[in-house]
């Protein structure tokens, strides 16, 4: 397949990247700087710009472009460039398809857990309505540009993403430092759930999407073992064999991230990939156990 990828250079879309080529198919790459192959193509989604002509005949895109929600801290400015970066990114992008003489087969759009909200320990699917939030807002609006392809009859799915383990990246990585030092401890009361993903799996299911006709609209992309942010902690503390003795209160972590904490730190989401299991995808890191041991045995920090 010939497979366009935005977002190309984050922790997701380059592993994506790397897999794709691998087994064999064309990877395409949006740029926002200077194309360095003839593979990369010029776009600037702030300014509306996108070489169309470069896109026709291509058979999917995967969609993967945002800022980085933890790159700083959240203000008025901050949180306009999160939901600018998503909703005008993913309508310039559907725009652009609906130009097409030899459209995609496939748009897969990145989207979040974070449109279920704060839901405490309800069983949350792909069913369930969305929440309230700054996040649950941005995540609605953003699965919500990509309807025009789909009225365009071209299969879309929205991968609702969760808290993706990786060495290389993300919320885990920023989390190894305190925790190998044995200052980790539970966040606010320890009792929100975490629903979170291997990077691995995270490919996978995409690699899943892309392959699997019965694929589409929302997919929630987390393994089917959600837990509390107690268990996570005690489990990443065992696996580094460091004691997690050291708590951080809500009000501490609301003083340090602001309004940040509340939605991703704090916030309760109990999510179930009930499409993927139903479709029989295999999870490659069902426990989160395994996906810590298989992150951290990798990275050699066990």
């Amino acid at each position: 397949m010939k497979i366009l990828v935005t977002g190309g250079t984050g922790l997701i879309g380059s592993l994506l990247r790397s897999f794709l080529t691998t087994s064999g198919h064309e990877v395409y790459c949006l740029t926002r700087t200077i194309p360095k192959s003839a593979n990369d193509i010029s776009w600037n989604p702030t300014e509306g710009e996108l070489l169309r002509g470069r896109l026709e005949g291509l058979d999917a895109f995967v969609h993967l472009a945002g800022e980085n929600i933890a790159g700083s801290r959240w203000n008025t400015k901050f949180k306009e460039r999160i939901r600018s970066s998503r909703i005008n990114g993913t309508r310039l992008l559907c725009d652009t398809i609906a130009q097409l003489q030899r459209p995609p087969k496939i748009l897969i759009s990145a989207s979040a857990i974070g449109i279920y909200g704060d839901r405490g320990a309800d069983l949350l699917n792909e069913s369930s309505p969305p929440g309230q939030g700054f996040l649950a807002e941005v995540c609605q609006s953003w699965e919500a540009a990509t309807e025009q392809t789909r009225a365009q009859g071209i299969r879309v799915v929205n991968l609702r993403i969760g808290f993706v383990l990786s060495r290389h990246g993300g919320g885990l990585a920023k989390m190894l430092t305190p925790f190998q030092l044995g200052g980790g401890g539970v966040i606010g009361t320890g009792r929100q759930y975490w629903s979170w993903i291997a990077v691995d799996d995270v490919i996978g299911i995409i690699h899943h999407c892309l392959m699997n006709d019965r694929m589409t609209g929302p997919v929630n992309a987390t393994a089917p073992s959600p837990v509390t942010n107690f268990e996570f902690t005690k489990t990443l503390g065992r696996v580094l064999h460091r004691p997690t003795i050291f708590p951080m209160p809500a009000f501490a972590a609301k003083l340090a991230l602001g309004e940040m904490a509340n939605d991703l730190l704090l916030a309760s989401a109990r999510v179930m990939p009930n499409r993927l299991n139903e479709s029989g995808y295999v999870f490659r890191h069902p426990t989160l156990v395994g996906a810590l041991q298989h992150v951290l045995q990798s990275s050699g920090n066990q």
